[in-house]
Parts: C-alpha cells; sequence; structure tokens
C-alpha cells in the first residue's frame, strides 16, 4: 500500500472553469424537460430554492463557453484517470469530507449567504463527485462509526474496465467488518 493519489484531484479551479458550468446547464435542461413533461412553463415555486438558482444560472452560459467548459472537464478526467496508468490498481477515500452537517446546513433558501451554504456542501462531498464527472467504478462501504455513532464509510475507486476488481474487495471489506445488521441511533 502506497500514499499516493491523483494530483488532478486538487485542481479547485477545475470546478469553476468546467464543472459548475456544465452542472449548472445540464440543470437547467432538466428543468425544461420536467416543464415539457409537464406541458407548462414551471418557476420557482416548483423547486428547491437552490435547484431554481443552478437552473438561472446554467441558462446564462453560451454555446461557446459551454463547450469550453466540457472541454476543461475531459482534460481535467484524463489527468485523474491517467494515475492508474501509474500502475496503482485501487484508490481508497473518504466517503464524506465532514461530519453530517445539521439538517438544513445545507439548504439555500435565498435568504442564507450562498457562498457559504456552498463552502458546507463542496466539503461535506468533497471526495465523491469528482468520480461521477470521470465515470469511473467506485464504491462506498459503512465501516465504522464515530463518536456520535454517525456511520463512517470509505470510498474505493478503480481504473476503467475494473469493477471485477472494485467488487472483490468491497466485498472483502464487508466481510472484514459487516455492517447490515448495524443501525446508528439515529435512522429510518
Amino acid at each position: 500500500m502506497e500514499e499516493e493519489w491523483p494530483q488532478a484531484l486538487a485542481e479547485p479551479e477545475v470546478g469553476l472553469a468546467g464543472i459548475l458550468p456544465v452542472h449548472a446547464a445540464t440543470i437547467a435542461a432538466a428543468v425544461d424537460q420536467i416543464g415539457r413533461q409537464l406541458g407548462r412553463a414551471v418557476g420557482p415555486e416548483d423547486f428547491e430554492p437552490s435547484t431554481w438558482a443552478q437552473a438561472e444560472l446554467g441558462r446564462g452560459f453560451s454555446a461557446p463557453q459551454l463547450v469550453t467548459a466540457r472541454e476543461v472537464v475531459v482534460a481535467w478526467s484524463r489527468r485523474v484517470t491517467g494515475w492508474w496508468a501509474g500502475g496503482f490498481d485501487l484508490l481508497l477515500l473518504p466517503t464524506l469530507g465532514t461530519a453530517p452537517p445539521a439538517l438544513g446546513a445545507m439548504r439555500w433558501d435565498g435568504g442564507r449567504d450562498r457562498a457559504e451554504v456552498m463552502a458546507t456542501v463542496v466539503a461535506f462531498g468533497a471526495y465523491c463527485p469528482a468520480f461521477n464527472w470521470t465515470g469511473q467504478p467506485a464504491i462506498t462501504l459503512p465501516v465504522g462509526t464515530d463518536a456520535d455513532g454517525m456511520p463512517v464509510g470509505v470510498q474505493l475507486v478503480a481504473a476503467y474496465g475494473r469493477e471485477d476488481l472494485l467488487l472483490r474487495v468491497a466485498a472483502r471489506v464487508e466481510e472484514a467488518r459487516p455492517w447490515s445488521g448495524r443501525r446508528p441511533r439515529v435512522h429510518a
């Protein structure tokens, strides 16, 4: 086991230059699709405030800006996934970047500072979204609890096409740290 990781994961400018525009434009397209499915115009009253805000942001990007943003994301994804070509099999990461915040801490209702809410969201979900963007096989597994009894997990990420390895190792982790019978103090 070696302490190494894809350095491209620490490029915050990719989020603003690439991921944010593509993500926001995707939400705008989804909002428009929902309106078509409903057969009526939709508005802010139909969505969470943060979803509507993202859709509005997404509508502000031009086609050339979105093409450029997508190119940024694709180039970044290649840098991230290139790490596995260096002889690494799996990347082990935490599932979450912070302990779960209080209920409502990630809700933006227009009355709270949007940057503060986004900072909470980004810190909490710091590790998993990257692999949604690269498209790599990844899995999160509960492995224990913190001092407050909240579940703690790990994430394993494999190279493209290595779901076999990922699932074999995940099965071994589950054998070593069985979790199906455990319940946190607060659960649904």
